[in-house]
């Protein structure tokens, strides 16, 4: 027999009142310090500091391994040798596409002397992937591993339910919210914890356009640190105004979160780096794969000047509408296989500090990566073409926004 949501729990409630039986309870300090972090007066400062602390681990974990190690490595040692041994050398395609495509100064092709501008499948492909998104993917999945393993994670379900319920959703969607900004993949079938139909439509949609990936935010951390924190006001922003449009127009229910506060509890270090590897090493195997093959197509469309083409015919919209320069249509080709690559791609096109916030939001949001697009795929081909009808009014709308801002503030 199918019960409804409401059914549900009256019949929970029943069983609770047959079964549970209550007794002397004695209050200790973990439980003091649980309750804490649950009621709003003092649970939300908690969780700033939290995420403050979160952040500062992101940031300051991946920058020390990507400036003090990687960036050397890569630069001062890989590069220069691929580029003494690999076969054609500079002017020959084959080359271009895996090692280096060079640059022009004063009408002469010179070679790069750093992988963000190479641009080549062994050299910005490795780097990307390997020096600067994997240390970022490790300290996000550490912190949030270790908050799970606490028992935080929950508190912290039940602290956001209220504002979560404006938008249509509630306490629990907060769970595949972070574990999008690690990787969108495993967020659209976390989702799947959501009751009703409304619910996770409201959440997929959201987490494709509004939520960028670690892999992603690793990037931006390295090649725009003084402006990442518009970037992120501007799509955590959009996140909450379509999530409460979209909760006006669907219908449907959001039922109330149910939801077990587990105590808190030392994490079990095997456990940890149990659960860190298995995340890490669905990098390793969705990631990588889609960089490398994203630096192949992107170069061949540049060496045969169809990046060009696009770039004049998609002009009157890039510039006139979006205020950001033509030469973005490659990094947003290459946004439908990685944005962390597109964010990268980007970095090597010149532009005002207004016009590459816009291109990064544009990069975040105007469509899903491919494997987040088979995942929503997956979910039903349906929900698929509503929540792309939806981004395609949104990156239309938002993006033109953006420009408008600009132009008000007089910066545009």
């Amino acid at each position: 027999m199918k019960l409804t949501v409401d059914e549900r729990w009256d019949l929970i409630e029943k069983i609770s009142k047959e079964t549970v039986i209550f007794g002397v309870y004695k209050h200790t300090v973990k439980d003091a310090i649980g309750e804490l972090t649950v009621k709003p007066l003092t649970g939300i400062p908690i969780a700033f500091a939290v995420l403050y602390g979160f952040w500062s681990f992101f940031g300051s974990f991946a920058g020390f391994f990507t400036d003090g190690f990687f960036v050397k490595l890569f630069d001062e040692h890989w590069l220069p040798w691929l580029q003494d041994v690999f076969p054609g050398g500079l002017g020959n395609w084959f080359y271009a596409i895996m090692v280096d495509a060079g640059h022009m100064e004063n009408g002469i092709l010179v070679a790069s002397d750093n992988c963000f501008e190479s641009f080549g499948v062994l050299t910005s492909g490795f780097f990307l992937a390997i020096g600067v998104v994997l240390p970022a993917i490790i300290a996000f999945y550490l912190i949030l591993t270790l908050l799970e393993d606490t028992g935080y994670m929950p508190r912290l379900a039940v602290l956001i339910d209220t504002v979560l319920h404006k938008i249509g959703l509630h306490g629990f969607a907060i769970v595949p919210t972070i574990l999008s900004l690690g990787c969108n993949v495993p967020a659209v079938t976390a989702s799947r914890i959501l009751e009703t139909k409304k619910q996770r439509f409201i959440m997929m949609t959201l987490l494709a356009i509004f939520i960028p990936c670690g892999a992603q935010l690793g990037i931006m951390e390295e090649v725009i640190p003084d402006t990442i924190g518009f970037v992120l006001l501007y799509l955590f922003t959009g996140y909450f105004i379509l999530g409460f449009i979209l909760h006006k127009v669907l219908p449907g229910k959001s039922p109330e979160i149910l939801i077990d506060v587990p105590p808190y509890q030392m994490p079990m270090l095997r456990d940890v780096a149990m659960k860190l590897w298995m995340r890490v090493k669905g990098f390793f195997k969705i990631a990588i794969p889609f960089v490398l093959l994203g630096c192949i197509i992107v170069n061949i469309l540049y060496l045969a000047n169809i990046i060009d083409w696009l770039a004049n015919v998609l002009s009157p919209v890039l510039s006139g509408w979006f205020g950001v320069p033509k030469e973005t249509v490659g990094p947003l080709i290459a946004a439908f296989l990685r944005k962390d690559l597109a964010v990268a791609q980007l970095s090597a096109i010149e532009m005002t500090k207004y016009q590459m916030i816009t291109s990064v939001v544009l990069v975040s949001i105007y469509f899903p990566c491919v494997a987040t697009f088979m995942m929503l795929l997956k979910e039903g081909w349906k929900d698929l073409l509503g929540s792309i009808a939806v981004l395609a009014l949104v990156v239309f709308l938002y993006g033109g926004l953006l420009h408008l801002i600009w132009i008000l503030l007089g910066v545009a």
